[in-house]
């Protein structure tokens, strides 16, 4: 069965070093952690930059990016209207990001 979590990053924080450029496009590592229990605004997920080995043998703070919450097919989740999920803003021409 599908299942569908919608989530929101915030890119300011992407650092640029962590970013990997490919013959199609520039990518990011990233790890989603599904949480057992919702935080205190219904999350389900929270995302962070993938650390390396070393980093994570140093025990290297990670850097958050943002959260997620399950919106179907998940056996604990309510079940939503998929349609009512709003889409981020489109980012104007002139709005600088990072990279």
């Amino acid at each position: 069965m599908n299942k569908l979590i919608s989530a929101s990053i915030d890119v300011t924080k992407i650092p640029k070093d962590k970013l990997i450029r490919g013959e199609k496009g520039t990518y990011l590592n990233i790890d989603i952690w599904i949480n057992e229990e919702t935080d205190k605004f219904g999350n389900h997920a929270s995302i962070n930059v993938q650390q390396s080995k070393d980093e994570r043998d140093a025990k290297a703070k990670k850097v958050y990016l943002g959260n997620g919450k399950k919106l179907f097919g998940w056996d604990d989740a309510a079940p939503a209207n998929v349609a009512s999920a709003k889409p981020a803003p489109a980012a104007a021409e002139d709005d600088e990001i990072p990279f």
